[in-house]
């Protein structure tokens, strides 16, 4: 279609780079490839992160591999920017100079 889309992502590996390396590699392949990319691309977002994780815990499992990651990811489509986040990564959105506050970050403590 004729629709702008930018995709952007950083992931902090924890125990290892396994999984960081494993998401930078599969979260945006799984995106582009969701049925709901084009119609709804917050669900698409979230079901990725879902999946991306499951393909790592079935590798992880399967290789004895014991790292993780936490990981935010930016999807621009046309005007509208879509977040999605894991763990304790933050995303800051700066407008004219000023911090906007975009999430609550996940913390231990935070219910």
């Amino acid at each position: 279609d004729d629709v702008d889309r930018a995709y952007f992502a950083v992931f902090d590996g924890h125990g290892g780079v396994d999984a960081a390396n494993y998401s930078a590699t599969h979260l945006h392949v799984n995106l582009g490839l969701h049925e709901e990319i084009v119609t709804n691309p917050a669900e698409a977002l979230k079901c990725s992160f879902q999946k991306t994780d499951e393909m790592f815990l079935f590798k992880a499992k399967r290789e004895k591999l014991r790292s993780g990651t936490t990981g935010v990811s930016a999807l621009i489509v046309g005007n509208k920017l879509h977040i999605a986040w894991l763990g304790d990564s933050q995303v800051m959105l700066v407008q004219q100079g000023k911090a906007v506050t975009l999430m609550e970050p996940h913390k231990p403590e935070r219910e």
